[in-house]
């Protein structure tokens, strides 16, 4: 072939590919609505619409209204597709847009999230920006009517203490998260999230009102503790509750609260071991025990008097020493199997150099610490019927529970000897 001749045929192949490009497929195409009006109430009645679009390329897509004042709604803004593959996309449309706020509304304590468009005819259009940058936009009218425009407003949000300790030490345990709830809704969820963006979904037990129903709800959270949960780690997260509505609309309050020396208490008579005086005493003379308690957790357990060493009368409590029962506190107790109480003789589980004052004046056994117990008990009086009897310590979490390995701990069988 001649050198004329190839260069003529690169030239029409030149040409072709020319022709070709000039003749690409359009970006954006096949875009439609399948009705040009809905009802967005709920009622199942004509509450959506299906958006339809294809895509030649990649592109970022955008979908808005306009009302008759030119201001725009987003559904979709700038929003990466791939191509369409196997037929167009299709997407659900019930009139719910991003949030906005109408001129002289004021929310004040929440955000409005998600938001159905009010009646009203619009003018919507579905844009797409390819890679090189082309823009192309297809346009057409919608009209809105009875929608449900009530939003699920989020009243008096509030979280206190601001500072929340779940330990179970009865002292600042549980956190109360309030909120006034405007309308019924389909969920209305709580989350706690720090800084590494970690969700922790807050448990809760709700005390005054039905979930989802509108009305005054006051959540109590422990923060998962009294289930034997560990907490969320100590820091300062934010607290988001939300609420959608049947409609679809979303609102969202946020607060702040801190976790502070959270976790689930583990204590334990070391090694299940009591160490007892003698199984038999005289009346008259005393009965002692030597014990150590191991905090096997990460957080500090409180607890109370009396101090180890401390020598009961058999006809004495814990009460009459001015020692009363403190929720949440954690002490050593005897008991005998004619006492009239239970476990009526009751320790402190640590001496001043074992435990810890907090700035309230509460005593607390460290993390992970370890101390002795001893104390003793006088007996001045003998029940002949139960002579001898069992006697044996417990490790009590006042108005909390004994666990079972913490309970009946390594009995002595006691005779009382009578002259």
């Amino acid at each position: 072939m001649r050198i004329c001749d190839i260069l003529l045929a690169v030239a029409i192949v030149g040409i072709v590919l020319a022709l070709t490009a000039c003749g690409e497929e359009p970006l954006l195409s096949e875009v439609s609505f399948s009705t040009d009006l809905i009802t967005p109430n709920a009622d199942h009645d004509n509450d959506v619409l299906v958006i339809t679009y294809n895509l030649a390329r990649s592109a970022k897509v955008s979908i808005y209204f306009e009302d008759g004042d030119g201001n725009r709604y987003y559904f979709r803004d700038r929003v990466h597709h791939a191509p369409s593959v196997e037929g167009p996309y299709q997407i659900y449309f019930s009139g719910v847009v991003e949030g906005y706020v109408l001129s002289g509304e004021q929310f004040e304590g929440f955000e409005v999230k998600k938001r159905v468009l009010r009646d009203g005819m619009y003018t919507w259009t579905v844009e797409a920006i390819g890679a090189e940058g082309v823009t192309e936009q297809v346009t057409g009218t919608l009209t809105i009517a009875d929608a449900d425009t009530a939003l699920p407003e989020l009243r008096g949000f509030s979280v206190y203490p601001p500072v929340f300790t779940p330990n179970r030490d009865s002292i600042s345990d549980r956190a109360t998260i309030n909120v006034d709830l405007k309308k019924d809704v389909e969920e209305l969820t709580v989350y706690l999230m720090g800084d590494d963006g970690v969700r922790h979904h807050v448990e809760w037990r709700e005390t005054v009102t039905r979930l989802n129903e509108a009305g005054w709800h006051e959540f109590d959270y422990d923060a998962g503790v009294d289930h034997g949960a560990d907490p969320p780690p100590d820091g300062t997260y934010t607290v988001t509750m939300q609420a959608r509505d049947a409609v679809g609309q979303w609102t969202e309050a946020n607060g702040t609260l801190t976790i502070k020396n959270g976790g689930v208490p583990r204590a334990y008579i070391l090694n299940g071991e009591v160490k007892w005086s003698a199984g038999t005493v005289p009346l008259g003379d005393t009965l002692y025990f030597t014990l150590t308690v191991d905090n096997d957790s990460g957080v500090p357990l409180r607890t109370s008097g009396p101090p180890p060493g401390t020598v009961y009368d058999s006809d004495q409590n814990y009460a009459t020493l001015g020692e009363y029962e403190q929720s949440g506190a954690f002490r050593v107790g005897i008991h005998c199997e004619t006492s009239p109480l239970d476990h009526p003789w009751r320790w402190a589980i640590g001496g001043p150099d074992d435990l810890v004052v907090d700035d309230a004046g509460h005593l607390y056994l460290p993390a992970w610490g370890r101390a002795l117990v001893t104390g003793g008990i006088r007996f001045v009086e003998v029940v002949e019927a139960r002579n001898p009897q069992y006697c044996y310590a417990s490790l009590i979490h006042e108005d909390v529970e004994i666990s079972l390995v913490n309970f009946r701990v390594d009995p002595v069988f006691l005779r009382v000897q009578v002259p």
